[in-house]
């Protein structure tokens, strides 16, 4: 599913933003930050606006700085959703559906074990979601994260094979508050599988990469769910994912 909640505070795309750090992987032109000699490897999937989003590329630097080779991919080849009467977005998806996304995704993946990471976690926003919860599905990663989740269903993430994040917003039509109490309880149906769900107060959808500078509240609320997402990848990647289990409670489902 997605709607207008999806392109809320668009970013201000810049081709010149982070330029130094673009190189291809696995046939995609990518944002890469982190040193090459680190073991373990975070793949972020952006939402429509993709890689050159600033506020995701200064994430991606707050991952590294963890230790953490991260890898920002552009799924879209040269084409962000841009506002457009003429295209609007479920027009624009048509050309950029997450299948494909998917399996551009496994070929940056392959590229990265190439290289000698041992461990690779991956973190999705929005229409990115998809993507990595596929890679989920068939443990193509280690570790996965879903941040305000689009297209994602209670069957997909039934079939999840590894630990999965699922950081919410507490105000979206796209992933409601109910949808992710069902993604809860699918997910502690399977003791398996290490999990972490969590609806953010106050949240909208989007918020983790396309708040407002000047708003201290969503400053805040994006903060606390990127210490969440590195908090999940150094468990499961660097400490083997120690106190597995399903979180639950009224925050945190």
């Amino acid at each position: 599913m997605s709607g207008p909640q999806c392109c809320e505070n668009p970013p201000v795309l810049s081709s010149s933003c982070g330029i130094l750090h673009e190189e291809e992987v696995g046939g995609l032109k990518c944002y890469v930050i982190g040193s090459p000699d680190f073991k373990s490897a975070v793949v972020l999937a952006s939402d429509v606006f993709g890689y050159q989003a600033p506020k995701l590329r200064k994430l991606a630097d707050k991952v590294a700085a963890f230790g953490f080779y991260v890898v920002v991919p552009d799924f879209f080849y040269g084409d962000p959703y841009i506002e457009n009467l003429e295209r609007p977005l479920l027009v624009y998806m048509i050309d950029h559906l997450p299948d494909k996304g998917f399996e551009d995704a496994k070929q940056v993946i392959e590229a990265l074990k190439c290289k000698g990471i041992s461990s690779i976690g991956a973190a999705g926003f929005c229409w990115g979601a998809k993507v990595v919860v596929e890679l989920a599905k068939y443990a193509y990663v280690q570790a996965t994260v879903l941040l305000h989740p689009s297209f994602v269903s209670w069957q997909d993430v039934q079939a999840v094979e590894v630990p999965i994040s699922i950081l919410g917003a507490e105000i979206d039509p796209i992933s409601p508050p109910q949808l992710l109490k069902k993604f809860a309880e699918d997910l502690k149906a399977k003791p398996e599988v290490d999990c972490f769900v969590k609806i953010f107060p106050g949240a909208r959808h989007g918020w983790t990469v396309r708040y407002k500078d000047e708003d201290t509240v969503a400053v805040k609320l994006a903060d606390e769910a990127h210490k969440d997402m590195v908090d999940w990848f150094v468990k499961q990647l660097k400490t083997g994912g120690e106190d597995s289990g399903c979180i639950g409670g009224i925050s945190r489902i």
